[in-house]
């Protein structure tokens, strides 16, 4: 498939669907924001053909979408601009925004043509050149974990899990696997499958997760892993869009409770031959020894790429012993405890789960971190060592590699890895740190309410 969608698309859309009077087009930045215009629907032919010129500033953007002078994109570049182009099979309706609205997915490109080497779609591509080349495709299938909360806050401000839309009782207690649960979200859940099915994301089955309105829904595992990146993209923005639909926020937010169980985003992969045979296949539980360099490439690099699998300050706050969030790089065969995970299944089924980044990383950037770490295993024959067996958490506190504990260490990590330089590119590393130290900066000037509880009468 093209980089660049065909015109004809184009056209083929507005034929079948002439009610359609907007047009929202988005890119997606480092911060894993959708940022873009709004624009009438006898603009969107022009992109198709040429493209649209957007600031190249919004490329290091900070979460809040505020500028990152250090970058150099500001000022010193006369935020020239860059040349947005349409993603193919990524135009469709946007149902949760009115019959009349449509939205398409766009990346930037030099003006010369040339993809943009800070956009995370290219900065993926970048490192699937390198499966490509070796005849390998990635298999991948994301999962991500959230909360459905109330648009009010409590009488102290403090943010509340969204009632349930059966009986109008807010849920307390855990009910994992509950299906009353889910059944209390039955009308966000009819309408959220609805919409995918509209927009294309193969959105499978949902569970009631470890806390209360906090749900799963899988995707559907698929042999692109770009694409694979588009559907939890497309996914996260349906289902803000059609929780607010039912009064409520759908939020990705890594740890929103200090005492409930962190939102992580879980990314399956395997690898196909050019045949499209499993190379993780294997009748022991561990799956093939290809498996296991993979798993031993990102074992090794799992402290390196953790500025991008936890992004944020808040991230951080989902690390903890006995949470279902690992601590340290660890695997293991149908354990939970670990970070690298070999679920059980059949053996054409084998492959690997990555359980350690949070629901708030940005798609594109998380699966580019671990492939790459997944290749360099497979270059070099990584052996990750034994499987743990029984408590990860157990292990983990025996386990010298130990995660980076807060976002300043894994920044500096990141910063330093000379094998994630080579696949994700020097200048993207660069840039994606100076985005990360400007926003710790200006997260730490805020004076909170908890600085006023620990120091106002103690210092």
């Amino acid at each position: 498939m093209s980089a660049v969608a065909d015109i004809q698309e184009c056209r083929d859309f507005l034929a079948a669907h002439p009610q359609v009077r907007f047009v929202d087009v988005f890119f997606t930045s480092m911060t894993g924001v959708p940022r873009g215009k709004r624009l009438r629907i006898h603009e969107l032919e022009a992109i198709y053909e040429y493209g649209r010129f957007l600031p190249g500033s919004i490329l290091v953007v900070d979460t809040n979408g505020a500028d990152c002078e250090d970058t150099g994109l500001v000022w010193e570049d006369g935020d020239a601009d860059r040349r947005a182009r349409p993603v193919p099979g990524t135009l469709t309706l946007a149902p949760w925004l009115g019959p009349d609205v449509a939205q398409v997915m766009l990346s930037l490109y030099e003006l010369d043509g040339a993809p943009n080497d800070l956009d995370p779609r290219h900065v993926l591509q970048r490192v699937l050149d390198r499966y490509a080349a070796d005849g390998l495709t990635p298999v991948a299938a994301c999962e991500l974990e959230y909360y459905l909360v109330d648009l009010e806050r409590g009488p102290s401000g403090e943010l509340l899990p969204a009632k349930s839309m059966q009986t109008g009782l807010r849920p307390s207690g855990v009910q994992v696997y509950g299906l009353p649960e889910l059944e209390g979200h039955a009308p966000f859940l009819r309408e959220l499958w609805d919409t995918a099915d509209v927009i294309g994301v193969p959105l499978e089955g949902a569970i009631s997760e470890f806390a209360p309105a906090q749900v799963e829904l899988t995707l559907k595992h698929k042999p692109d892993a770009l694409r694979a990146c588009d559907d939890a993209l497309l996914y996260k923005r349906m289902a803000k869009g059609v929780a607010l639909r039912h009064g409520c926020e759908a939020t990705f937010m890594a740890k929103p409770w200090a005492d409930r169980a962190g939102n992580g985003f879980h990314v399956h992969v395997s690898f196909n031959d050019a045949n499209g045979n499993n190379l993780c296949a294997a009748e022991a539980a561990e799956g093939s020894a290809m498996l296991k360099h993979a798993i031993g490439g990102m074992k090794a690099l799992l402290g390196e790429g953790m500025a991008v699998l936890a992004p944020n300050a808040n991230s951080y706050r989902r690390f903890k012993a006995n949470s279902y969030a690992p601590v340290a790089a660890t695997w293991g065969v149908n354990n939970r405890t670990v970070s690298l995970r070999v679920p059980a299944g059949p053996a054409p089924t084998r492959h690997v789960e990555h359980r350690v980044a949070g629901a708030d990383g940005n798609p594109y950037l998380v699966m580019a971190v671990l492939l790459a770490s997944a290749h360099h295993g497979l270059t070099h024959k990584i052996d990750p060592g034994p499987a743990v067996v029984g408590d990860g958490y157990a292990a983990a506190a025996k386990e010298k590699s130990r995660l980076p504990a807060n976002w300043f260490a894994a920044v500096d990590l990141f910063e330093k890895s000379t094998v994630l330089r080579d696949y994700l590119g020097d200048r993207f590393v660069d840039m994606f740190v100076s985005v990360k130290r400007t926003e710790q900066a200006r997260f730490f000037e805020v004076v909170t309410q908890l600085d006023f509880d620990w120091y106002l009468r103690n210092a």
